[in-house]
């Protein structure tokens, strides 16, 4: 098997004397050769034909061991033409510090850049002026962004923010500069938390076209609100990420409850009624 971008491959073979079925240990082998690098970002894998000369085994084990790969994204398919190792999706984090997307890039080496789609002052639909805690109606500028790396498309995202709070923001080039930046260093706005969902969608028409997938796409929708020192929301957006470069990490952190009167332990706060989530406690422990 030749390797035309990469190192050498390393001498391997399937363990015939191992319980391990073939499969796995195929997935396991050409696994750790496109983390190594020797199948490159972008790389094409030799053909199912090569891979089961190659280690001896039968064409069904060769599709079971890439549909692994597949299903973990480390490998994508492309119609007529065969297997290619998947670009490294993109990092972003939920909970353990609050960051912008500029932000999050730029600490991962990576360069965003931004096209602004839409700014422009809105009166509040009632379903942002619950998160914002606003009279709906009220004056709200509204930014729509399309988000890439590196010059690839990776999130489309439409952000709400007072206006009484920076009236200027409205005027502001949003393509060079962290609008949380922003917030903080021209107008004084110092975002202290925020409350984030996630959940999967389709890619819309109008989504596919921006982010370069097709129509129906697996999407990651985020909604966040962020909120000042004094506890008043100060932005509320919705982001839509390409689900195929799109990855979010989580940290977790146990925090020790006291039991109320009854013995039982209280649950978290819920979610304002506009989420349109409520947060069970059965099953938790």
């Amino acid at each position: 098997m030749s390797v035309e971008s990469g190192g050498s491959a390393p001498a391997r073979s399937i363990d015939r004397a191992s319980p391990v079925p073939y499969y796995y240990q195929l997935r396991e082998m050409l696994r750790d050769e496109i983390l190594a690098g020797v199948w490159p970002p972008g790389a094409q894998l030799p053909a199912e034909a090569e891979i089961c000369k190659r280690f001896g085994v039968s064409r069904t084990t060769v599709r079971q061991a890439l549909a692994e790969l597949l299903n973990e994204g480390l490998i994508r398919k492309e119609k007529g033409r065969g297997s290619f190792v998947a670009e490294p999706k993109i990092r972003e984090r939920l909970v353990e510090r609050l960051t912008g997307f500029y932000e999050d890039m730029v600490a991962q080496g990576l360069q965003p850049s931004t096209r602004v789609l839409d700014q422009r002052v809105v009166e509040a639909p009632r379903s942002v002026a619950l998160m914002l805690e606003v009279q709906p109606g009220t004056d709200l500028i509204r930014i729509e962004r399309l988000r890439m790396v590196n010059g690839e498309p990776i999130q489309v995202v439409v952000t709400y923010i007072p206006y009484s709070l920076c009236p200027r923001l409205v005027e502001d080039d949003l393509e060079t500069q962290s609008l949380y930046a922003l917030l903080e260093g021209r107008y004084g706005l110092r975002i202290a938390r925020g409350r984030r969902i996630i959940e999967a969608v389709a890619a819309t028409d109008k989504e596919a076209q921006l982010l370069g997938v097709p129509r129906g796409a697996p999407l990651v929708f985020l909604k966040s609100v962020s909120y000042l020192t004094d506890g008043r929301p100060v932005e509320y957006y919705e982001a839509k990420h390409r689900g195929d470069r799109s990855r979010f990490e989580v940290e977790l952190i146990r925090v020790a409850s006291a039991p109320s009167a009854d013995g039982t332990i209280p649950p978290c706060s819920e979610l304002p009624r506009a989420w349109g989530i409520r947060i069970g406690t059965q099953g938790q422990e």
